[in-house]
């Protein structure tokens, strides 16, 4: 069986997450009554029994931006009881004037590993979740986000296709600092045009040493575990980018809308199975491993 390295997923307490709580929230994976509810570790560990995951990572679930360090800091907790998850990628605010002081109240907790804010922007409000497309290119964010580099922390990288152009400015202002692309580009266009446009800024990302890319999320805007759409992204992304660039995350529990842990890491093994050995185990296992230092 191949050891898996689960480089995204989730855990929450519903009451901590502004989103889940109240009237429904329109959310870019659409309904999501069967994840509005806490999902704690011990489903995460039941729902990935069998499958071969050796090691996780937690990345923010949007909590209040004010509860940044509580969040940091439970999960902390959880990692210190149950010995998962292994890395945390926190939330920080990269458009603030000097982001030091947040990153400083997040430099004890041993879990850390990497910050996300997420930048990504579509035409489409209900796709959207930055304030403007341009946070890439914006000069205070780009000088916080080299700030990583001092604390020894990646950046989860978050934008749609039409944003990487300024993405790959952002990566080139910031030569120290690793960034790792989510959900592979988030590629929702599926026209031939929409393809062409995500593989170019894939290219032009690509072309930054500093960046590496996610498999994940998939079914985010199909809602569904289509194992052909998986081989798809997971194909070209690898060609562009190259396997030990690569890293395999399930985005967990949102992709229990859908499907089961089993299911989507079966998906996702056979849509690799053709690439030779030490390659899969790279998606699978080892670039993660050195990516968030696991």
């Amino acid at each position: 069986m191949t050891a898996i390295i689960d480089a995204h997923h989730h855990i929450w307490r519903q009451a901590d997450l502004p989103w889940l709580l109240g009237p429904m929230q329109p959310r870019i994976f659409g309904p999501y009554e069967a994840i509005k509810r806490d999902y704690l570790i011990d489903e995460y560990l039941a729902d990935i029994k069998g499958a071969g995951v050796v090691k996780s990572v937690y990345v923010q679930a949007n909590w209040a931006p004010n509860w940044f360090v509580d969040e940091a800091v439970w999960v902390q907790s959880v990692s210190d009881d149950a010995g998962w998850p292994h890395g945390l990628v926190a939330y920080a605010d990269f458009t603030v004037d000097e982001v030091r002081p947040q990153l400083d109240k997040l430099q004890g907790l041993p879990v850390m590993r990497g910050v996300r804010q997420q930048f990504h922007w579509h035409e489409n409000s209900m796709y959207r979740f930055a304030a403007h497309p341009d946070l890439p290119t914006d000069a205070n964010v780009q000088r916080n986000v080299a700030r990583l580099a001092d604390y020894g922390w990646s950046f989860d990288l978050q934008v749609f296709p039409g944003q990487m152009v300024g993405a790959t400015k952002l990566a080139r202002a910031c030569p120290n600092v690793t960034f790792v692309l989510q959900h592979a580009g988030m590629l929702e266009d599926l026209t031939d045009t929409g393809w062409a446009v995500w593989r170019d800024g894939m290219k032009q990302l690509a072309n930054e040493p500093n960046v590496v890319s996610k498999l994940s999320a998939f079914g985010t805007f199909i809602h569904r575990n289509d194992a052909a759409h998986i081989k798809s992204i997971l194909t070209e992304t690898v060609k562009i980018f190259g396997a030990s660039r690569c890293l395999f995350g399930s985005n967990f529990p949102i992709e229990k809308l859908w499907t089961s842990y089993s299911d989507l890491t079966k998906a996702f093994l056979s849509a690799a199975s053709g690439l030779p050995k030490n390659q899969q185990r790279a998606i699978f296992h080892d670039t993660a491993e050195r990516i968030y230092r696991l």
